[in-house]
């Protein structure tokens, strides 16, 4: 099968989507199908206002119906609310081709925390995006539960996994910071809620792991925490397995896959009771969730690294993979006209 994935969150961006849709889209080409990402990448784009590590395509309509024309795919899948996702949406509209959509980001809170906007006026914004939609791919039961009482439709399960070959629990080294280690890992961005993490009185030592628009002003206002920028798969993989814990001070994720991540790593995991937390830390013996951080924090650890990892080898790539592939809807053939060129550009028009 061809498969087209629309995407404006693609490389360089470093978060849980770009990394969903990488490995998603290995498995799947190991599994012979041609899965072709149109993402920023191929199109001439913008700094996103707030946050200028995230590149917006500038126009992209017309850039985009060529290409999709060109590779002629069998199904289309559109990842993302932004330009991008609306230029997919409206060229599948205008021909009646169907479609899947996927809710990543809780997008309306993510707007509200920078700009304050109404979540009723961001929700039907982004409920018009999905209402065309063949399947609304969910990550979790919470987001599901959530998205139905605010009139999603067809909404449907789409799991998630973890490569536990690359996050691992290794050998406990000693620091010259006291432990117990704290550990944050993700975006360093406002709607992520660090400050509620930085700002705990917690004995011992704290990590930042990351990249992003608040990374400098966070280091200025706190300079007993340690902040070790954005890092590789492997240095990632390391400061997992040092922390003795790992906080998750987000209440906006869908999800966060840097939670599994820690807990493959045999790391304990404390966050809000919220949606991605209380779909993640279902057993009581992998971590603590609470309305009040601190507690949880203090109540996470300490735990089996054994229980942490099996858990997390509870969440599997090749079901998240095979969720994906199963909810695509084919496209007739008939769609498509027969071109004598085929060929499609890598990379945005001069």
């Amino acid at each position: 099968m061809r498969i087209a994935i629309v995407t404006d969150a693609w490389r360089p961006q470093i978060n849980g989507v770009v990394r969903t849709l990488e490995i998603v889209s290995r498995i799947l080409r190991a599994a012979g199908h041609e899965v072709e990402v149109f993402g920023p990448d191929r199109f001439r784009t913008v700094p996103c206002p707030t946050y200028p590590e995230i590149r917006l395509s500038l126009f992209p309509s017309s850039r985009l119906s060529h290409m999709l024309k060109l590779f002629a795919p069998d199904a289309i899948h559109l990842v993302t609310e932004g330009p991008l996702g609306w230029a997919a949406r409206g060229f599948c509209r205008r021909r009646g081709i169907p479609f899947t959509t996927a809710y990543h980001t809780r997008f309306p809170e993510y707007v509200r925390a920078r700009i304050f906007a109404p979540l009723s006026w961001s929700y039907a914004f982004v409920r018009r995006f999905h209402a065309p939609s063949s399947a609304v791919l969910v990550v979790s039961p919470a987001i599901r539960d959530e998205l139905a009482e605010r009139g999603f439709k067809n909404l449907v399960p789409w799991s998630r996994g973890v490569d536990i070959t690359a996050f691992k629990p290794q050998p406990r080294e000693q620091f010259e910071e006291p432990r117990p280690i704290w550990l944050y890992a993700g975006r360093v961005a406002i709607e992520k809620n660090i400050k509620a993490f930085l700002d705990l009185d917690l004995p011992g030592t704290k990590w930042v792991v990351g990249g992003g628009p608040q990374l400098k002003s966070l280091q200025r206002r706190y300079a007993n925490a340690h902040f070790f920028g954005s890092v590789d798969t492997d240095e990632l993989s390391y400061r997992y397995s040092q922390a003795d814990c790992f906080v998750f001070p987000s209440v906006t994720d869908t999800f966060g896959l840097v939670m599994v991540e820690a807990l493959a790593s045999g790391v304990p995991v404390a966050g809000y009771p919220v949606p991605g937390p209380l779909d993640v830390v279902t057993d009581p013996r992998v971590g603590a969730l609470d309305k009040d951080l601190r507690t949880a924090c203090l109540a996470a650890f300490p735990r089996d690294p054994e229980d942490c990892r099996r858990h997390a080898e509870t969440f599997t790539w090749q079901r998240c993979a095979q969720q994906f592939a199963d909810t695509l809807k084919v496209i007739p053939r008939s769609h498509w006209q027969p071109l004598p060129n085929r060929v499609l550009p890598d990379a945005a028009a001069p």
